[in-house]
């Protein structure tokens, strides 16, 4: 009897090599496809520290230092007041003048554009009778506005109880802007860039400033 052409099935067969870079390629789709695909894994903030300046597109925001003051009482009757200060050189580079406002009083909250909104956390937490409380510095005194294309020094401070140690250091997840139109309104305009997660917006984080905190000072 004539065997089939196609030879016998008990033969054994060849085991087949698998190139080490097509293992390689296999391993790094299987990776992208846990990360949801190409392009689409999340980017990590930057890190920046004091004397970092970040482009926010609304403003050009420098963190200059994070420090501990003292506001000496002005009579006998009232006391010293200490405080834990965030220090910012911020620029306007909108054409209308925008506003101090406050970081926001839940964090990762999105919120009306201001350069306070834009400290969308702070860590670590203080209770809401520290505050915060937030101005700007000009030639009168204090205010709350930032005038277009002029650099103020802008001050986030929360008031620490009596005996009550600073942090060591302050962590900031800081927020940036962009100018743009909506289906809700045509006008282009200001408004925090933020994302949609479990069924809400949450802010974009563009940056984590670490500022260490620098003890005693007057205010």
């Amino acid at each position: 009897m004539t065997e089939p052409s196609g030879g016998s099935e008990n033969k054994p067969r060849r085991p087949v090599a698998v190139p080490a870079v097509a293992l390689t390629a296999f391993t790094a789709i299987g990776i992208t496809a846990l990360l949801g695909g190409l392009g689409e894994a999340a980017d990590a903030p930057d890190a920046l520290g004091p004397g970092a300046v970040l482009d926010q597109a609304l403003f050009d925001t420098k963190f200059v230092e994070s420090r501990v003051t003292t506001e000496k009482a002005e009579t006998q009757f009232d006391e010293d007041k200490r405080f834990v200060e965030l220090v910012f050189d911020v620029t306007n580079k909108g054409d209308e003048t925008a506003s101090v406002g406050l970081p926001p009083a839940k964090p990762n909250q999105v919120s009306f554009p201001s350069f306070g909104g834009s400290l969308v956390k702070i860590t670590p937490a203080f209770p809401e009778d520290a505050g915060p409380f937030a101005y700007a510095l000009s030639k009168g005194g204090e205010t709350r506005q930032l005038h277009p294309g002029v650099t103020s020094r802008v001050i986030v401070r929360y008031r620490l109880k009596d005996n009550e140690q600073p942090p060591e250091k302050m962590v900031l997840d800081v927020a940036s802007f962009e100018f743009r139109s909506d289906f809700n309104n045509v006008t282009p305009e200001w408004s925090m860039v933020s994302k949609e997660e479990k069924d809400k917006l949450v802010p974009e984080i563009k940056a984590r400033v670490t500022l260490p905190v620098k003890k005693g000072g007057a205010a």
